[in-house]
C-alpha cells in the first residue's frame, strides 16, 4: 500500500522499487504485486502507444492522458518522465500543471535538449546548464502543492563527461529539486562517487535498462550504495513484446491458443484481476 507522502516516503531507510508501467492494466497488476510506486517513461509511451522509437515523439498530453488513466485505476505513487518539459521554460510549467492535475506524484525532467531521445542511447544533445536551471526553477514555481515532487535528470555523461555531470548535478540540487537521476553511469564505481557526493543531501534515482550503460544490479546492492529510488522502467514493455511474439507465432503456428493456455488467464481469471465482480456490484446498487 502507498504511503500518503512521497517525500516522507523517500525518507525511510529502505529504498523505493518502482517498476516500469505503461498502462493502467499494468499499473494494476504491478499494485497487486505489493509496488508502492510505478515508473511511467516517455519511451513507455512512445512504445506502447504507437509502437514507435524513444525518440522525442509523443506529446505532453499524450503522456498527462496515459497518466491520468494510470491513477484513475491505482493509488500507488506514479513518478512519470516529463522528458524535457517539452520545450522550453514555459513548456515545463503547462507539462508539470497537466502532470499534477493528472495524479502524478514525482515529475522527472531532463537536460536533453527537445526533441529528446532514450537516454541510453547515443548522439544525444544538451541544453545549456543555465537554461536547465531556468526549468527546474519554472518546474517547482508551477506546482500547486509541495508534495508533488520535482526530480532533475542529467544526461551530461554521454556528452560533456563524467565530472560535468557531476557539476550539472549539483546545479541541479542548488535549484530546490527533490530528487536527482544521474543518467547512464557506466561503472560500479561511478555510481560510488556519485553516491558518496550527493546521498546525503537528496535522494538519488538510479536506472535499471536492460541492455543500457549502466550495469544492472539488484535493490540491495542499489540501496547499499546510496540510492532511494529504484526503477526499471523499460523490462515491463520488453517482457510483454516477448510473450506477445510467443503467443502469436503460436497462434499462427497451431491455428487455436490451446498451447499457450496453462500460460494464459482465462476469461473469469482476467475478470477477477480487474474487478469485474466488485463493479456489477456497484451497479447493482443504482439498478431501479
Amino acid at each position: 500500500m502507498r504511503s500518503s507522502s512521497l517525500k516522507q516516503r523517500l525518507q525511510a531507510p529502505n529504498a523505493l522499487l518502482a517498476p516500469g508501467v505503461y498502462d493502467a492494466l499494468s499499473a494494476l497488476i504491478a499494485q497487486q504485486a505489493g509496488f508502492e510506486a510505478v515508473y511511467l517513461s516517455g519511451g513507455a509511451v512512445s512504445y506502447t502507444r504507437f509502437g514507435r522509437s524513444d525518440v522525442g515523439l509523443t506529446t505532453a498530453s499524450e503522456a498527462a492522458s496515459v497518466l491520468a488513466q494510470i491513477t484513475d485505476r491505482v493509488d500507488t505513487h506514479v513518478i512519470v518522465d516529463g522528458d524535457t518539459g517539452f520545450g522550453n521554460a514555459l513548456n515545463v510549467r503547462r507539462t508539470v500543471r497537466d502532470f499534477e492535475r493528472a495524479g502524478a506524484s514525482m515529475i522527472q525532467l531532463e537536460d536533453q535538449s527537445f526533441p529528446k531521445r532514450c537516454g541510453h542511447l547515443a548522439n544525444k544533445s544538451l541544453v545549456s546548464k543555465a537554461e536547465m536551471c531556468g526549468k527546474l526553477k519554472a518546474a517547482l514555481d508551477a506546482r500547486h502543492s509541495e508534495e508533488t515532487l520535482i526530480l532533475a535528470r542529467t544526461d551530461a555523461i554521454a556528452v560533456e563527461g563524467f565530472e560535468a555531470a557531476l557539476e550539472r548535478a549539483d546545479a541541479y540540487m542548488e535549484c530546490g529539486v527533490d530528487a536527482l537521476f544521474v543518467e547512464a553511469v557506466n561503472t560500479p564505481e561511478e555510481m560510488d562517487i556519485v553516491c558518496q557526493r550527493f546521498s546525503s543531501r537528496i535522494p538519488l534515482l538510479a536506472n535499471m535498462v536492460e541492455g543500457g550503460q549502466t550495469p544492472i544490479q539488484p535493490l540491495h546492492e542499489l540501496e547499499a550504495r546510496g540510492y532511494r529510488i529504484v526503477i526499471f522502467p523499460g523490462g515491463t514493455a520488453r517482457f510483454a513484446a516477448s510473450r506477445l511474439q510467443h503467443y502469436y507465432q503460436s497462434l499462427k503456428t497451431h491455428g487455436t491458443t490451446e498451447p499457450l493456455w496453462p500460460e494464459m488467464l482465462n476469461f473469469n481469471e482476467l475478470n477477477a484481476l480487474i474487478g469485474t465482480p466488485e463493479l456489477m456490484e456497484v451497479g447493482k446498487r443504482y439498478e431501479a
